[in-house]
């Protein structure tokens, strides 16, 4: 085997070594948050544990849609770098001050409207409102963190400050569980608490080598002419380059968030039985779980790509999305087969309503999260390639045409509406993206030490 084909295998195993691991990281987080909220539903009564539900849910939308674009933008810029050879000096003042942009409109928005979340959301309750706030500027830096772990594709310590993330929170409601402490605002405080001491994992990525692993060493070596001759326009992240693709994977996060919650939101303001936008939260719940852990695989998949865009050419660009996507396709035509045959049945056990879940529809919901995993999978390609704009447009299309399909009554039920609904905006969604990747131009190919083109 070849120098060169002994590396890509290289960086291919570390690709596929670094999402296993962050998958393990992100797959624990999910059960400590689950058992998280089994605790805190045993350790309130049920207009207290309510709160906390509410609190989550609010917090966590808006923490993923205005801070996680600043992830994104850092994975991809840091990866991108390491690959051709330069391991410090990172641009990091574009990020910090975007990022802070975000946080400080978000302490803007957060206090002007304070009366109006106290009442309307949290019944009067300030603690509440203040864990909003707290947490919300904590995620900030908890997310700029995510961002430059996964750049340097230190992605052990990555899970790991998820990982205690969750813990951290769990042990408020421990606490108040077992007697140690008392109250709706002890178990609160676990989520404002939490991004704060995960960031304790960040010290240790000081400690670790600059190249982070063996294959990087080698990079370097081999692509320091490479880096010589880059163009300086390369290296820089403006304010401006950088607002615009942090302000178009804020789009992103907004119109999936929209996809994820349009259904329940509409069916809730428009059907006649309140309890049938249960249903559909249920039935949906199918993508939301993948959907969870595919985040796993896409911060690992963007630093990667972003890496083989700067360094590779177009052949080791395409595998790696045609591997995710194959694997994504398998996974979702055995979730769709299993719930034909057991669907209605599993639902029965799962969850304790008067639905009827039918199997077609169940079958569509797991083919429309084969759909949006791909899509996912096909974002981060956009965003490796810098086609953040295009991505976002194909977002906000396929959110829109949910958003309509959902608010016109061509289907008379609104659980089989919103499960038809998902699968077209979510192959739509697919399309559009696969159309802006098959326009996205070849990654460079690394030209051989010592060689330069005329």
């Amino acid at each position: 085997m070849t120098a060169a084909a002994q590396e890509a295998a290289a960086e291919r195993k570390g690709y596929g070594a670094g999402a296993k691991i962050l998958s393990i990281g992100i797959a624990s987080t999910g059960v400590v948050t689950f058992a998280y909220f089994s605790v805190a539903s045993y350790a309130l009564n049920d207009v207290d544990y309510k709160y906390i539900s509410l609190l989550w849910s609010v917090l966590f939308v808006i923490v993923s849609v205005i801070y996680r674009p600043i992830e994104q933008l850092l994975s991809r810029t840091i990866a991108g770098r390491r690959a051709r050879g330069l391991h410090t000096g990172h641009p990091m003042r574009t990020p910090l001050l975007i990022q802070a942009g975000f946080a400080s409109a978000f302490l803007v928005i957060a206090l002007a409207l304070r009366t109006t979340i106290e009442d309307r959301l949290f019944d009067g309750s300030s603690a509440l409102y203040w864990v909003l706030v707290a947490g919300g500027l904590a995620y900030a830096a908890s997310y700029f963190a995510r961002g430059w772990l996964a750049g340097h594709q230190w992605f052990a310590l990555y899970g790991g400050l998820v990982f205690m993330e969750a813990t951290t929170r769990l042990l408020f409601a421990v606490a108040v569980a077992v007697g140690i402490a008392s109250g709706q605002n002890v178990v609160a405080m676990g989520m404002a608490a939490a991004p704060f001491v995960s960031l304790v994992v960040v010290p240790l990525a000081f400690s670790r080598a600059p190249s982070g692993n063996p294959s990087e060493r080698r990079r370097a070596g081999r692509r320091a002419k490479v880096t010589a001759a880059a163009e300086p326009d390369e290296e820089e992240l403006d304010l401006a380059r950088g607002g615009r693709f942090a302000v178009a994977v804020l789009a992103i996060m907004a119109a999936e968030q929209t996809l994820l919650n349009a259904g329940v939101l509409t069916v809730n303001a428009t059907a006649s039985n309140a309890a049938v936008a249960g249903y559909v939260f249920n039935a949906l719940l199918i993508a939301r779980a993948p959907l969870q852990l595919f985040q796993a695989v896409q911060g690992s998949l963007l630093p990667h790509l972003a890496g083989l865009e700067a360094t590779e050419g177009r052949e080791q660009f395409d595998r790696a999305i045609r591997l995710t996507i194959l694997v994504i396709a398998g996974f979702a035509g055995a979730v769709a087969l299993g719930l034909l045959v057991l669907g209605p049945f599993a639902m029965g056990i799962l969850f304790d309503d008067a639905a009827s879940y039918g199997r077609l529809g169940l079958a569509a919901v797991a083919l429309g999260m084969g759909a949006h995993l791909a899509a996912g999978t096909l974002n981060q390609a956009a965003l490796a390639r810098d086609h953040a704009g295009a991505a976002a447009a194909a977002w906000l299309v396929s959110a829109v045409a949910f958003v309509a399909w959902m608010l016109l009554p061509v289907v008379g039920s609104e659980l089989t509406r919103a499960e038809v609904g998902y699968l077209g905006a979510a192959t739509l969604l697919c399309a559009l993206l696969a159309a802006v990747y098959r326009k996205g131009g070849a990654p460079p190919a690394v030209a051989a030490p010592g060689a330069r083109g005329g």
